[in-house]
């Protein structure tokens, strides 16, 4: 089936970058669109970064101009780009997506599937 797995969360320092990737893993024909949520102690889960199967891009305005989200078909892999980071970044980040993947039975749509998260610690 279809898994996310997400990567290259850890330390960053105010004003730095961190690149996260999140890998679909499975009989993977394409990723139509994703997100990006985040989750802080203590606060609800929020849409970071949103991609649609437009092409169309949505940024929280926390993350406008810092932020960005983009998807690599030919790797399986959503990125999100993060420069000039805060310590109010931190937080567990999830990757979100929809697609379309080949099973037994032949092709098929994934719809709002996640991982289980990268923690980004933002921290001098």
């Amino acid at each position: 089936q279809v898994q996310l797995v997400e990567s290259g969360g850890g330390l960053g320092l105010p004003g730095g970058s961190l690149r996260l990737s999140c890998v679909a893993s499975g009989r993977i024909l394409s990723i139509d669109a994703a997100g990006w949520y985040r989750q802080a102690p203590g606060k609800q889960r929020e849409l970071v970064a949103a991609l649609t199967n437009s092409g169309a891009t949505n940024y929280a305005d926390s993350a406008k101009g810092r932020f960005t989200i983009s998807i690599d078909n030919a790797k399986n892999t959503v990125y999100l780009q993060m420069n000039s980071l805060k310590p109010e970044d931190t937080a567990v980040y999830y990757c979100n997506a929809d697609g379309t993947y080949r099973d037994s039975s032949g092709y098929r749509k994934f719809v709002d599937f996640m991982g289980q998260g990268t923690q980004v610690t933002v921290s001098s």
